[in-house]
């Protein structure tokens, strides 16, 4: 049994990381101090005494022991993370600080989420670990797209100076249960606008690509990566799989039955015309490949969102 800390917890993706850490025999701690994160999401988690939730912000220092610490602490929507651009960037510089200084200390291992973002509006397609991006250091994105890129920084810096033993997974779009309603991302925004038989909003003219990823693969990637030996990556985690935001729209509206119609809006700055992992390396390094299709994801998502609506 390992002492793990997942901050960020209690998030769409922490709480599926948590739950599977916990199936796994592991001790879980959850840190969330409940920005994005919801209590509901490890409600169900409450009663079993190898987990722990404490309500705290990583901006500020904590002294805990943990053998191991998952670090998916920040708003990772543009709607939440643009809200307060100012916390957002600190969550990613004094908050991944504090983490690293907490795994120095504690001779933990710990694995950054960073995220797809870190290649901005990419100039390569698709996207490999050795593309040193294209993004805008000072636009509406930069407080994550930057502060993403900066925490990766810290690692590789913690890694050279004091040897923390580090892993850092960037993060493709990723869907499933316990999304947020309101996170303003395509996917949740498209199904409840479906179910609610409202126009379904394409910004742009709908050309551009995502690649998605159901939770569960990325998890089952995140907890790979944490095993493995000599390998601190960073990694592409997410599905290869690679759609227009037309085409997601459409397979949406087929598989929830609406009358939605779709309506075009003018396209927010820097948003990336087109995103696809290249997986060779997970492929390589972790054995890893995506299981779940984007329909069969979708559908579990669907049922999902009709309980909550």
């Amino acid at each position: 049994m390992k002492n793990i800390i997942v901050t960020g917890g209690a998030g769409f993706i922490g709480s599926h990381l948590c739950e599977k850490l916990l199936a796994e025999g592991h001790h879980v701690i959850c840190l969330d101090n409940f920005f994005t994160g919801s209590r509901k999401n490890i409600e169900h988690l409450l009663d079993n005494r190898e987990f722990e939730l404490i309500r705290h912000d990583i901006v500020e220092p904590i002294l805990i022991e943990a053998d191991e610490i998952y670090n998916l602490a920040c708003p990772a929507s543009p709607i939440h993370y643009q809200y307060n651009a100012i916390k957002t960037i600190k969550t990613n510089v004094l908050g991944v600080t504090n983490m690293l200084g907490l795994a120095k200390r504690a001779k933990a291992k710990i694995l950054q989420a960073s995220t797809s973002e870190v290649y901005g509006d990419p100039a390569v397609h698709p996207q490999r670990e050795d593309y040193w991006g294209n993004v805008n250091p000072i636009g509406i994105r930069s407080c994550y797209d930057e502060g993403k890129r900066v925490a990766e920084t810290l690692m590789m810096d913690y890694h050279r100076q004091h040897n923390v033993d580090i892993k850092i997974v960037r993060i493709f779009n990723t869907y499933g249960p316990r999304m947020a309603e309101n996170d303003g991302r395509v996917v949740s925004n498209f199904i409840v606008q479906a179910l609610k038989g409202e126009d379904i909003t394409i910004y742009g003219d709908g050309s551009q690509t995502r690649s998605f990823c159901y939770v569960d693969d990325l998890v089952r990637g995140m907890v790979a990566m944490m095993n493995t030996k000599d390998f601190i990556g960073p990694v592409n985690i997410g599905n290869d799989g690679e759609y227009t935001v037309k085409q997601l729209a459409e397979m949406i509206i087929e598989l929830t039955n609406s009358k939605s119609k779709i309506v075009y809006k003018p396209l927010p700055s820097d948003d990336p015309c087109k995103r696809r992992p290249d997986l060779t390396l997970a492929k390589e390094k972790l054995g890893y490949s995506p299981t779940v299709h984007v329909r069969d994801g979708l559908m579990k998502t669907i049922e999902y969102f009709k309980t909550v609506l």
